[in-house]
């Protein structure tokens, strides 16, 4: 009995002593973890691991907010109000949605000083953030998820290059009712939806929030520079691998990043004609206009490393013209496709890249 309460007795100022020396980590180094992990989708944070989070009703006790929020269900998605005044998440500070797996509600609820509010997911609000409960990739079967093809992932063939090219951890639901929810300041959920089973409902995408951070950020970065970058639209966001085998005859890689929703080709359509603009204001539309936003591109990676990727032009594609491919799969990639002819706007295509920037040319 004595050795027991000496024992305790070391306890505290041993804790203290410990806590004393290991200081704790700085918030602007964290990544947003839920439940103890950090997902694939993670997003790095300019203020904190988790921003407060406050309801437009006053605060809840977190324990009440876990347990009426624990049993949300797949492909549900719930408001989060911030405080006013506050932004977005990421480092932009302009990304409006997270995407979680089913169990980290808890782990999200019980943040101390928490509620979660419910709330239409069209609202204009531009400081709310919509949280997705995620479907997990188990409830896939075979090729199909609730009637929705998505076919198979490279790891599901035994292709696994690297940790980016695992199957990810689950899948968004689209409906006909939260299509139009903002995910983040310029972009809405359905700018990122497959282009194949268009009367297919409901649709399934994989979107990760670092893409939208360094899209916004690729924006922000246009616009401090005299261009206006208000009119970049996406030309092709997740893409199911069902649908980029099926367009693999005009360009797309196998294990195409597209397919792992950190990938997005975008365009900048100043005059809402649905075509790429004379950015550098030379009067026509070339590869030199399309390069501007690569510029954009290296000055956000050199900022932010933690959103580093692959950047491929393409001076070729139909209707909309000239685009650029942005992602951010972690490791550094540019490679050039096409060679544009302004007055004729015909395309050669050539086997070796127009700019040689690195000594492999990989696909999207």
């Amino acid at each position: 009995m004595t050795l027991s309460r000496f024992s305790f007795s070391l306890a505290a100022p041993t804790f203290l002593i410990l806590t004393a020396i290991i200081p704790p980590a700085p918030a602007s180094a964290q990544l947003y973890s839920l439940g103890g992990r950090t997902g694939s989708n993670a997003v790095a944070n300019h203020v904190d691991s988790l921003p407060t989070i406050a309801s437009s009703g006053g605060a809840a006790s977190s324990a009440a907010a876990a347990s009426s929020d624990s049993s949300a269900s797949a492909g549900a998605a719930k408001i989060l109000f911030s405080p006013a005044g506050e932004k977005g998440s990421g480092l932009s500070g302009k990304v409006f949605a997270r995407f979680v797996m089913p169990e980290d509600w808890i782990a999200l609820a019980s943040i101390p000083g928490a509620s979660v509010a419910s709330a239409s997911v069209s609202t204009a609000n531009p400081s709310a953030e919509t949280v997705f409960t995620m479907r997990s990739f188990g409830q896939k079967v075979r090729q199909w998820l609730n009637g929705y093809r998505l076919g198979y992932w490279p790891q599901e063939k035994g292709r696994v290059r690297s940790e980016a090219y695992k199957n990810p951890d689950g899948f968004i639901e689209v409906t006909p009712d939260n299509e139009d929810t903002r995910v983040s300041e310029h972009f809405r959920l359905r700018d990122f939806v497959s282009h194949d089973q268009k009367d297919v409902w409901p649709k399934y995408v994989v979107l990760r929030e670092p893409l939208l951070d360094k899209l916004e950020l690729v924006i922000e970065d246009l616009n401090d520079h005299g261009v206006n970058a208000e009119g970049l639209r996406i030309r092709s966001g997740f893409r199911t691998p069902a649908h980029n085998f099926a367009v693999r005859g005009e360009g797309s890689a196998r294990d195409s990043r597209h397919q792992f929703g950190d990938a997005a080709d975008v365009y900048i359509d100043q005059e809402g004609n649905g075509k790429m603009s004379d950015l550098n204001g030379d009067g026509k539309v070339s590869f030199a206009d399309v390069k501007m936003i690569l510029d954009a591109v290296e000055r956000v990676e050199a900022r932010y490393p933690e959103l580093v990727g692959g950047t491929g032009l393409y001076a070729y594609s139909g209707r909309s013209g000239p685009f650029a491919h942005i992602d951010v799969r972690g490791t550094r990639a540019r490679w050039v496709r096409g060679v544009y002819r302004g007055r004729s706007h015909r395309v050669v295509k050539s086997h070796k890249p127009a700019t040689k920037v690195s000594k492999t040319v990989p696909k999207a």
